[in-house]
């Protein structure tokens, strides 16, 4: 009887101090907590076990290509092989999703390095992984610095529909139909007028290329032509962040032409537009 209770007593505070790793406050702090906290569950438990606890019921994950992420991990043997560290996050002023990006490694006999991007979700005030994919280069020279922007002032609406829900994500649909036009039109110098000053890239062989600048160099030396294929769109309830995801088609300069999956997350600007602050690339599989 004894044991049995031991056990109990064991297994509840275990249940308990997952709930409070993934507590989630409304605060770009509480999502780096769930990260590491999701981190450190692959490292102690498994990297299986991790995603199995921590991932949303409809989550997905690139493996390459999108797959429901409970499913793609049920049928994985665990490893404790992977580790990785948020140094980029950010929330939405109505605390209802945010995102992170960090770096990764993977051992083995050869260790592979990356950078990841994964968006999270609040669901019952504990955050939820409901995205996740990565890009792969050499080893890099130097860690980023991190950088957790919290939230400026807390929005949501006490009350909003599914219609209204949808009227929202039809808005960032519209944006990249316009941003797919405009690349048609001028090639990937289109996202010149898509990008803030400070966004990010991740892209398959290269550490994180950051700020608007260093981005349009790597396209107008790279990319011949590029187009995009949306999946879909998801806007935070305070209005102020969104992503999407779908399938790219680059044609390099190389006379080449490769197919990815990407996620790009927008934020809305002073002037009502949209403008994307994170772009990631990761090859598809077709």
């Amino acid at each position: 009887m004894m044991i049995n209770k031991l056990i109990y007593t064991c297994i509840t505070a275990s249940l308990a101090l997952g709930a409070y790793a993934q507590k989630s406050d409304g605060t770009t702090k509480s999502l780096v907590n769930a990260e590491r906290s999701f981190a450190e569950r692959a490292a102690k438990q498994g990297v299986k076990t991790a995603f199995l606890d921590f991932s949303a019921a409809d989550a997905l994950v690139f493996r390459p290509n999108p797959v429901n992420a409970k499913t793609f991990y049920a049928g994985q043997e665990d490893s404790k092989n992977l580790s990785w560290s948020p140094v980029y996050a950010r929330v939405s002023k109505s605390g209802d999703w945010g995102f992170t990006t960090g770096t990764y490694v993977m051992g083995g006999a050869e260790k592979t390095y990356g950078d990841y991007l994964s968006v999270w979700k609040a669901v019952n005030d504990k955050w939820e992984l409901a995205l996740d994919l990565g890009t792969s280069h050499n080893k890099p020279l130097n860690r980023g610095k991190e950088d957790f922007v919290e939230p400026a002032n807390f929005y949501k609406p006490k009350f909003i529909n599914n219609k209204q829900i949808a009227a929202g994500n039809e808005i960032i649909l519209t944006t990249e139909k316009t941003l797919n036009a405009t690349l048609k039109s001028y090639n990937a110098a289109a996202f010149s007028g898509f990008l803030t000053e400070d966004a990010r890239l991740l892209f398959p062989g290269n550490e994180p290329i950051i700020g608007k600048n260093n981005i349009m160099a790597f396209y107008n030396g790279m990319v011949s032509k590029i187009s995009l294929k949306t999946t879909k769109a998801d806007r935070a309830l305070g209005g102020d962040l969104a992503y999407t995801y779908g399938v790219a088609t680059i044609d390099y300069k190389a006379d080449l032409r490769e197919s990815f999956n990407y996620v790009f997350i927008y934020e809305r600007q002073a002037d009502h537009n949209w403008s994307i602050i994170a772009q990631v690339f990761t090859p598809a599989e077709r």
